[in-house]
């Protein structure tokens, strides 16, 4: 399985256009296998800065191809790299109110009527 990666296979760089298929050379195919070993699908936040310099490369190099007729199902897919923007958090104040919790001897819990 990794060697048709390997010998052939390509990064999936999914945006917000949607899915596109770069073509790496072959000593970025070794590189992206390397950083796909554990997960098919990674963030573009959680790759080094090196990783993320090369994901920029190769997508501004338009070594884009085509999916063949059949689909995914034809092509090795190295890895997965998720370019989507960041989400702004909102962050919204709590109405809750701050509750003290103190401890109660047993007896005087048992006294009350």
């Amino acid at each position: 399985m990794w060697t048709d990666k390997l010998s052939g296979g390509v990064l999936r760089v999914l945006t917000p256009m949607g899915s596109r298929y770069i073509e790496p050379t072959l000593p970025q195919r070794l590189y992206l296998l390397w950083i796909f070993r554990h997960f098919p699908i990674l963030p573009q936040q959680v790759l080094t800065r090196r990783q993320q310099s090369l994901v920029d490369a190769m997508c501004v190099a338009h070594r884009y191809v085509g999916l063949p007729h059949g689909g995914e199902a034809e092509i090795p897919i190295i890895g997965t790299v998720e370019r989507r923007p960041a989400v702004l958090v909102e962050r919204v104040p709590s109405n809750r109110q701050s509750v003290r919790i103190t401890e109660v001897p047993l007896a005087d819990l048992q006294q009350q009527p």
